[in-house]
């Protein structure tokens, strides 16, 4: 079997211009990007272990991911329902709790991470 690596290549290609697209155009995202940074700089100021690191890190690509999802669904929902329609709505209801339920998830593993690292600092 022959690997088509050119063929590869596109594919991030493809998959880095979908991301492209939602950074800066969808506000949810570009939040859970700020948010990003700033728990990466507590993650490096605090020097978690490699274990937070990982939780940190999958928590991230999670929420981020759930994100980029939602904007796709929202952006589908629109291009084949462009009236509203009840179940339109409850098609991007449905993917927007996703991403909360993503999202309160990772603040749980965040305040679990950084609660004890903040005691200390601020005892």
């Amino acid at each position: 079997m022959h690997y088509d690596f050119k063929k590869q290549l596109r594919s991030f290609g493809y998959a880095w211009q979908g991301i492209r697209s939602c950074v800066g155009k969808e506000q949810n995202l570009s939040f859970h990007l700020i948010a990003t940074v700033c728990v990466v700089a507590a993650g490096f100021g605090f020097s978690i272990t490699r274990g937070e690191w990982t939780a940190i890190v999958i928590c991230i690509g999670l929420v981020i991911a759930a994100e980029l999802f939602n904007s796709a669904i929202e952006r589908l929902v629109d291009l084949v329902s462009p009236q509203r329609h009840p179940v339109a709505g409850q098609v991007k209801d449905i993917a927007a709790g996703a991403v909360l339920v993503c999202a309160l998830a990772a603040i749980v593993v965040g305040l679990i991470v950084f609660i004890p690292y903040l005691t200390r600092f601020l005892l």
